[in-house]
């Protein structure tokens, strides 16, 4: 699925997609399958989200490293999804951005990375940020942080998680 249609001013955004969920929905997991749904949506701008494509470093960094997703399989699976060229990938940063991420994250207490996530979402008036991250949620109280991951299935996959990958460590 290829988009020639990119994002216009009049759409309006709803969300911004963080790191945590491109991770969970590109490696087998308990949570994977509503994990792509979600970002399937996403995609095809019939949830109206924004993911930075700054994400999908992220999520490569994760998948390989701390996750010890093969590097080849990390590559194909992200390649695949951000060759789709999709409305909702959101490719400018300038420094102004990082300036004002650095200032939320200074603000918020939090890490430099969910400090631009907000300036995108102030930036766009979302007022959601789609998130896993549990602790953004207690420290953000100027915009509605969510895990759209259902509790149980989330709940299954930190399990599975403790399970199969941190027992390795």
């Amino acid at each position: 699925m290829v988009f020639s249609r990119v994002q216009s001013k009049k759409d309006r955004i709803e969300g911004i997609i963080d790191v945590g969920l491109i991770v969970i929905s590109h490696f087998e997991n308990p949570a994977n399958d509503f994990t792509l749904e979600f970002l399937k949506d996403v995609l095809l701008w019939k949830k109206k989200c924004l993911i930075p494509v700054t994400t999908f470093l992220g999520a490569y960094h994760i998948l390989t490293k701390y996750l010890g997703v093969e590097k080849v399989s990390a590559y194909e699976a992200l390649k695949k999804t951000l060759n789709t060229k999709s409305p909702a990938f959101y490719t400018d940063i300038s420094i102004e951005m990082v300036v004002n991420s650095l200032t939320n994250a200074m603000g918020y207490r939090i890490e430099s990375w969910d400090g631009y996530i907000i300036t995108i979402a102030k930036m766009f008036s979302a007022p959601i940020i789609y998130t896993t991250d549990g602790q953004l949620e207690k420290k953000v109280k100027d915009l509605h942080v969510l895990n759209p991951i259902p509790e149980k299935i989330f709940r299954q996959y930190n399990d599975w998680l403790k399970e199969h990958w941190f027992k390795k460590k």
